[in-house]
């Protein structure tokens, strides 16, 4: 059967004549330049998903040390990317007297990358961090996950939470340290009040619909997972043989054809299916600095920190925005946006902490000048 979605062209329909998802697929070959259409996505996933690190690394490659071209190659990238611990003093020197606004990441940021996304946890002293940075600051998180299963792990109800990637924005109606943003009002799940930004809401049956086959169809795959992050449908490669990868996003490019309403990314060994609209986290960034009253240069000073090629988005907001600090979590070189770098969310722990002492100690000063005056 065939079907047709308001304002998208005519489309073969992935639905039973009972509105089911049909199972049952069919293998269709692929003609030369779809092929390499997808054996591009999966580069472009392989590039996003570097070794954890250099110790895993032992391979030769004409008998030279695989380990020591890439610790090479990093120690020249980051002399491009210094350390932001490094370059504390010169990020406190362009944040003094300035709001500082924290935006972060959530999986290889503030929890280590792991085998399976459920296990994804944040230490108790990352989370008490993270607390005490938005007690000093307004903060957010902007993720790909699903907003509720991001917050299921944070569980610090007074943060900025932006899930799918920007496109489920949720806050606390009275805003965090100080500044609120307006949105829908609506109560969370323990009946906190909270308000709501949700640029794609009209695609939220489309993903059900689009995660369900896609679940089904990655069955045949020993290892695939698909998430349902609510506006995205992401499918994890990390568990899969690499001799099934090209298969599984032959699966993946079906879907977009049969949904021309849906777009591809890639990330951290996975292809992920969003609604096709302009929006991203650099859009989520965008909307949270302009509704929390922060994009006023000379006196707002944002600081994002990222793990994933999808946090480049942020990182260009915030070179265009010219007045702010970005950060990549990365123990290999990669080709970023961001200004400076971190090795992995233990460092990134580091640097949110002496952000704190750093309110702190500017506390202090200030009342020892009240006392003098």
């Amino acid at each position: 059967m065939t079907t047709l979605r308001s304002g998208t062209s005519r489309k073969v329909s992935l639905l039973s004549s009972n509105g089911a998802p049909l199972l049952a697929s069919v293998a269709v070959p692929m003609q030369k330049n779809e092929k390499e259409q997808v054996k591009g996505w999966l580069e472009a996933m392989q590039s996003s998903s570097p070794p954890r690190s250099l110790s895993g690394i032992d391979d030769e490659k004409n008998g030279i040390s695989i380990k020591k071209l890439t610790k090479d190659q990093y120690e020249k990238w980051v002399v491009k990317h210094p350390s932001a611990l490094h370059m504390f003093e010169t990020i406190y020197k362009q944040a003094r007297g300035k709001q500082i606004a924290v935006f972060l990441d959530y999986d290889g940021t503030l929890s280590p990358i792991v085998e399976d996304p459920d296990c994804a946890y944040m230490s108790n002293e990352m989370r008490t961090t993270v607390k005490e940075v938005a007690a000093n600051f307004p903060t957010a998180i902007i993720t790909g996950r699903r907003r509720d299963k991001v917050y299921e792990f944070v569980h610090l109800p007074e943060l900025y939470y932006a899930g799918s990637h920007g496109m489920d924005i949720m806050g606390p109606a009275k805003g965090c340290n100080g500044y609120k943003a307006d949105g829908l009002q609506a109560k969370d799940s323990k009946g906190n009040e909270v308000v709501l930004f949700q640029p794609a809401s009209e695609y939220l049956s489309l993903m059900d619909e689009v995660c369900s086959i896609l679940k089904e169809r990655s069955k045949k795959f020993p290892g695939a997972r698909v998430d349902h992050n609510k506006y995205c449908a992401t499918l994890h490669f990390r568990c899969v043989s690499e001799e099934d990868w090209l298969a599984l996003a032959q699966e993946v490019q079906t879907l977009l054809k049969a949904y021309p309403e849906l777009t591809l990314t890639q990330g951290r060994k996975v292809l992920e299916l969003r609604p096709a609209i302009e929006w991203h986290k650099g859009k989520a960034l965008e909307f949270l600095i302009e509704a929390l009253g922060l994009s006023d240069p000379s006196k707002v000073f944002p600081i994002y920190i990222g793990d994933d090629r999808t946090d480049e988005d942020a990182f260009q907001t915030l070179k265009k925005l010219g007045f702010s600090c970005s950060i990549l979590v990365s123990t290999v070189s990669k080709d970023t946006c961001a200004a400076y770098s971190l090795q992995d969310p233990f460092e990134v722990m580091e640097f949110l902490q002496r952000l704190i002492r750093m309110k702190g100690s500017q506390k202090i000063y200030m009342c020892n000048q009240g006392s003098i005056l």
